[in-house]
């Protein structure tokens, strides 16, 4: 199966049960598309948020205005289905990092950040005329603490240190030639 399917499973080192979970840019579907080891296959206490007051979410909002209107450490898992490549520019590194560091902020410790978007390489990476950035592994590197002591200094990773303060570890990943699928979990 391929992550984004309903049923599909990526493998992560999870630990515990969550309870609280956040799907942004819903749309009008309501099913979890994507699980790991560990946690609910079913919402348990699911709030949803899109910028279409028509698909009835929890929060209408724009995920491009930051901050988001949650609490900090509020979730246990935030899903991002085919949403995230809508969202900043190519190139904009610093609306990524605070777009990333507002999911970070309002994961509990230890929280999942799971989401898919096209792979850099499909024809629906930038066919799609609302995408205007690529998810990869590749730009989840640099939300890594970790990654960042590891090759500073070793390769050509661009040290954003300074700038960025949140940590995530990709704990799972998925690719096919279609989609990317990742989960991070919150390092705190």
């Amino acid at each position: 199966m391929e992550p984004g399917e309903p049923g599909t499973e990526i493998r992560a080192k999870a630990q515990g049960c969550g309870v609280m979970e956040l799907l942004i840019g819903c749309g009008n579907q309501r099913k979890k598309q994507v699980t790991i080891p560990d946690i609910p296959k079913q919402w348990t206490e699911l709030v949803t948020l899109d910028i279409d007051e028509s698909c009835n979410p929890t929060y209408c909002h724009d995920l491009t205005n930051l901050p988001l209107p949650f609490d900090d450490n509020m979730f246990d898992e935030i899903h991002a289905y085919e949403v995230l490549e809508h969202t900043g520019a190519q190139g904009d590194w610093k609306f990524f990092f605070n777009q990333f560091y507002e999911f970070w902020r309002i994961l509990k410790p230890g929280g999942y950040l799971i989401g898919t978007s096209p792979m850099w390489d499909s024809m629906w990476a930038w066919g799609d005329p609302g995408h205007t950035r690529i998810i990869s592994s590749g730009s989840l590197v640099f939300l890594s603490q970790k990654e960042y002591t590891a090759q500073v200094g070793k390769n050509a990773m661009t040290d954003y240190r300074a700038y960025w303060e949140g940590d995530f570890d990709l704990v799972g990943k998925e690719e096919s030639e279609e989609t990317f699928g990742f989960v991070l979990q919150a390092v705190k």
